[in-house]
């Protein structure tokens, strides 16, 4: 009889365990026994690492063996543990010493050729064997570099099983061809495009500069081609590069939904736009069992753009309630809860009607009144009350036309803008936890910073009912980022009537407010 033990890592969401993979040959009838609450897919994985093993040269165990994933009460699923199984196994099977296997992690996916496939998760499992102490981890060869954005862990990349033996025997190790990813796996960065492309709307661009200033959420209302989209897509152009810490997280979140990672770390916001046809597990994240990351995590420190946003389903769109406020979305399984952040920026698109022409000067609406009602109550009330700012855009006159576009602004000279304004957020909040205002909790906005001249016409619109409780402090947030963008250390009356306006999606006449 003999017994070896290897190490893998179980995810459940972002954070990672270490799971032992013990395998024990014994006196019996030759078989397989897989036990420690494996998912369909990792019960399978006695089969294809039988056949790896016979591949690579080697031979699988002729007596009983039995093959144990510890802690066994904790779920487990996914092909990334082949390796770990194959490696106990041999181990066991004294075709190389066991202590090569001390302190290493092992995360892959065996073929029935011996190959060493990619995996999802990588770079979270790697983190998490770096954080538990371990000081090699092998992965498959095309993902070595993903894992090697994490410090302080020696990382090993190999095409296959046989070269994984040479390594541990001390041998040469034989070239291989590694498996090829998939072509078309790349994080969704979203489209670059240029602001100065957008013909006039100077107010939307506007809000759109706030927005991105303050984080703040924002939707667009208006009639076809009026510019919500291209100004949507816009959005991520606007935003700061991530820090380190941000680029790390979001960048193990796309590790988990399957996007290559060779070229390195998520530098910039990402950008998702889910067709209004999706699911509220794809936009939330779910699975069968092991719960994977969806739209709003992808797009966490980024931009969330639904595009007319009334033909989503209302569920799907009140999915959204909870991590709008909290920033984070719990996934819950029988056996295993999910945890993955989504502190996401928001951006609603929408016509007035389904036919698009409501309300629009010179336009005929074919839409009965209900069927306009019907179709704006597909928004809810609790979504709308957590959008920061509400902006309507409508089509441009004929004499208004040739001054609009002179005044058109490129994507860096804003982005310069947003910048600065950035900055000054996080001097201001250098003792706090929060970087930007749209992420500032109420406590903080009204007992720690002055609240600015004009309050009392905020108080006026609660007392009108005009203005919930919730919006209070979303006004005060897109004043205080209206005074960054202006460079002025509090908000002034000016100020929070402009706030007031764009929360309620009133025209605020702000366009000459912009920077020179």
């Amino acid at each position: 009889m003999s017994l070896a033990c290897a190490r893998s890592v179980a995810l459940a969401g972002l954070d990672g365990r270490i799971v032992e993979v013990e395998a024990h040959i014994g006196a019996g009838l030759p078989r397989t026994v897989l036990v420690g609450l494996p998912d369909a897919a990792l019960h399978e994985a006695k089969d294809r690492c039988k056949a790896a093993v016979s591949n690579a040269g080697q031979h699988w165990p002729a007596s009983l063996l039995t093959i144990n994933l510890s802690p066994a009460t904790l779920p487990k699923g996914g092909s990334h543990y082949d390796l770990a199984i194959v490696c106990a196994v041999l181990a066991a099977n004294k075709v190389f010493p066991r202590s090569e296997l001390a302190g290493t992690v092992l995360l892959g996916e065996l073929g029935l050729d011996a190959r060493i496939r990619p995996v999802r998760g990588i770079l979270p499992a790697t983190l998490a064997a770096a954080q538990a102490g371990f000081r090699r981890v092998i992965v498959p060869l095309r993902q070595a570099e993903e894992a090697g954005l994490v410090q302080d862990i020696e990382v090993i990349g190999l095409a296959s099983l046989a070269q994984l033996v040479a390594l541990f025997r001390g041998d040469p190790v034989p070239r291989v061809e590694p498996v090829e990813l998939a072509a078309d796996s790349g994080p969704p960065l979203g489209p670059q495009r240029d602001l100065a492309e957008v013909a006039g709307q100077l107010e939307a661009r506007w809000a759109l500069e706030v927005a991105a200033a303050g984080r703040h959420h924002l939707f667009l209302h208006g009639p076809p081609g009026v510019g919500k989209t291209m100004l949507a897509e816009r959005m991520p152009g606007l935003l700061p590069e991530l820090t380190v810490v941000e680029s790390l997280e979001v960048s193990a979140i796309h590790s988990l939904a399957g996007f290559d990672l060779s070229d390195g770390l998520v530098r910039r916001p990402p950008y998702a736009d889910p067709h209004h046809s999706a699911s509220i597990p794809s936009l939330v994240g779910g699975g069968a069992r092991m719960a994977r990351p969806g739209a709003i995590s992808c797009a966490h420190r980024g931009v969330l753009f639904l595009d007319e946003a009334p033909e989503f389903p209302p569920r799907v769109l009140d999915a959204l309630r909870a991590p709008l406020e909290s920033g984070v979305i719990m996934i819950g399984r029988s056996e295993v809860q999910a945890r993955y952040p989504a502190r996401f920026q928001l951006v609603l698109a929408a016509n007035p009607c389904p036919c698009g022409n409501a309300s629009t000067p010179g336009a005929v609406c074919t839409c009965p009144p209900m069927a306009i009602r019907r179709y704006s109550d597909r928004i809810s009330g609790p979504i709308r009350d957590r959008i920061d700012i509400q902006q309507v855009l409508r089509p441009m006159k004929k004499s208004y036309l040739k001054a609009a576009l002179a005044q058109t602004e490129s994507t860096a000279a804003v982005a310069d803008r947003v910048a600065e304004a950035r900055a000054r957020q996080a001097h201001r909040l250098a003792d706090a936890p929060w970087p930007t205002n749209g992420d500032v909790p109420g406590p903080y906005l009204r007992s720690r910073l002055p609240l600015p001249d004009g309050i009392e016409k905020v108080e006026e619109a609660v007392g009108r009912g005009t203005l919930s409780p919730r919006g209070v402090d979303k006004v005060l947030r897109i004043a205080w980022t209206i005074a960054d963008l202006s460079a002025r250390g509090r908000p002034d009356a000016e100020d929070v009537a402009v706030a007031l306006a764009m929360r309620r999606g009133e025209p605020p006449g702000v366009a000459q407010r912009t920077a020179s």
